[in-house]
């Protein structure tokens, strides 16, 4: 004969795995938001900005920001291939990155004139 199955202990793991998920979710897009130096902006400003982000309607725009976006990872990508065996304090910061979901690095801080 089968064994039953225990549905409160399946549900509590269901529960505790969408938890990880989420807070690994909120970790990353804060990680994100440290890696593109947006930290630097006002939390109205940054909030105000995503609200246009996501009202946006413009096909053209969607897609100028998604190449943007992709351009930003892949340059990530390249910076951590191409640095020297010595810079291990660089090293460090891209084993964290790629660690927590992430292969881009610190870029550095902008003048804080706009981006186009």
């Amino acid at each position: 004969m089968r064994k039953p199955r225990d549905f409160d202990s399946e549900l509590n793991a269901l529960k505790d795995k969408a938890k990880q998920l989420k807070e690994r979710k909120v970790k990353q897009l804060g990680e994100l938001i440290v890696a593109t130096g947006a930290d630097s902006l006002a939390p109205e400003m940054l909030a105000g900005a995503l609200l246009a982000i996501v009202e946006s309607q413009d096909p053209q725009k969607r897609e100028s920001w998604r190449k943007r976006g992709e351009s930003f990872f892949q340059r990530g990508d390249q910076q951590s291939l191409s640095q020297p065996q010595g810079d291990t304090q660089s090293a460090q910061s891209a084993n964290s990155s790629s660690q927590s979901g992430w292969s881009r690095a610190v870029p550095p801080r902008s003048s804080g004139v706009g981006y186009e």
